[in-house]
């Protein structure tokens, strides 16, 4: 053991910590369920979009198969293809066998879809709309008038004000992944923090430690190793991502992903660490490991609540959220890919949960101090705070 180890004692624990895990089987299969959860993530929904055709229609005639194309073209290609087809029972034979989505048949003073338990909205949308530039165009012609003519000054285009920086879904799929990845990182290693202060209570090698180096050391050392820890894993997750967006063809959500990654490392960090000495002093609290589902509950929920707010809130909320300590580490980098969030709020957020998170790990480490050799029962909140240091 080196000099400088030992006047860094802190480092010692640190190294305990991650070499443990990192030989610990439920570590690496946790680990490994991840990156298949993320992979399957970005893979699957590419790999299904890939695989699947035009949606089929069965028509009749030429004036069915214009309706069709007509609907491929207002959905912007290669959605809708048309199934010709003899008469109207062996079109309807089609849609009960699901070899087409629906069928298009002349019917009225128009057409009729037939499908099987119901139609597609967006399809049924699709060929109305074609149905009535079609019908529109036909009627114009017979009094003279041009398709151009017809639709003149009709067109309605979309100028946004405020875009955000990914389409609407993509950027709420990709906010919640993250505030997500946030969540069960913190809440999957906070609990691990927790079960090994109360081991190490239980077999009274805290005694041993304690004896050795100095409490504190112990809770920065546990603090730091599994951070780095997180840390290891939040980047293989990340090069599952890269892979996967990469392989799929999808570098354009990457381009705007990965500037808003710098920033949620930066929040994560702050974030875990603020948590991890939080998840520390559960453990010291307790006595033994049914104790953790009470001495852990203050920690979950300072987890669960601003998940809920990232994923589901309001715009205003979300927005008050991401200047939350710990909550703005799932909201913040959420926001800035649902909208063009000014550069200031982000360094502010990080200033703020800067300064808790210092507050909270010194607050951590007093009451860690005081009751980590207590043994015997378990010990509130409120009576670890009332606690003289020894």
């Amino acid at each position: 053991m080196s000099n400088e180890t030992m006047t860094r004692p802190w480092q010692l624990v640190a190294h305990r910590e991650v070499s443990t895990k990192l030989r610990d089987k439920t570590f690496l299969g946790s680990t490994g369920f991840l990156l298949i959860l993320v992979l399957a993530a970005v893979l699957i929904p590419a790999l299904i979009a890939g695989r699947s055709g035009p949606d089929k229609i069965a028509v009749l005639d030429d004036a069915g198969a214009k309706v069709v194309q007509t609907a491929d073209a207002i959905k912007g290609g290669s959605s809708y293809e048309a199934t010709r087809t003899t008469d109207l029972a062996a079109a309807e034979q089609l849609v009960t066998d699901g070899d087409v989505k629906a069928a298009l048949l002349p019917g009225g003073n128009g057409f009729v879809v037939v499908g099987k338990e119901k139609v597609d909205t967006d399809l049924q949308s699709n060929l109305r709309e074609a149905v009535a530039n079609l019908g529109m165009e036909q009627n114009a012609a017979k009094v003279g008038l041009t398709p151009e003519q017809l639709h003149a000054n009709t067109q309605l285009r979309e100028k946004l004000l405020d875009p955000g920086p990914l389409p609407g879904v993509v950027a709420d799929f990709v906010s919640i992944g993250l505030a997500l990845i946030f969540y069960v990182t913190a809440l999957g290693f906070g609990m691990q923090i927790a079960q090994s202060v109360v081991q190490e209570k239980e077999s009274r090698v805290v005694e041993i430690l304690a004896a050795a180096i100095p409490i504190r050391a112990l809770l920065w050392g546990k603090v730091i190793g599994n951070t780095v820890l997180a840390l290891i894993q939040i980047v293989v997750i990340g090069a599952a991502s890269l892979v996967g967006l990469l392989a799929t063809g999808q570098a354009d959500i990457l381009k705007v992903v990965a500037p808003v990654a710098g920033w949620f490392v930066i929040f994560f960090v702050l974030g875990f660490v603020a948590l991890a000495g939080l998840w520390a002093v559960a453990g010291s609290l307790a006595t033994r490991q049914e104790d953790l589902s009470s001495t852990t509950m203050p920690g979950q929920m300072i987890l669960m609540i601003p998940f809920f707010f990232s994923a589901f809130a309001g715009g205003g909320a979300k927005e008050v959220a991401s200047f939350v300590p710990i909550a703005s580490s799932m909201s913040m980098p959420g926001r800035m890919l649902t909208g063009n969030v000014p550069v200031w709020q982000p360094l502010l957020a990080i200033v703020i949960l800067l300064l808790s998170t210092v507050l909270i790990v010194r607050l951590g480490a007093r009451v860690y101090e005081r009751t980590l050799l207590k043994t015997g029962r378990r010990l509130g909140y409120r009576e670890a705070l009332a606690l003289k240091a020894t």
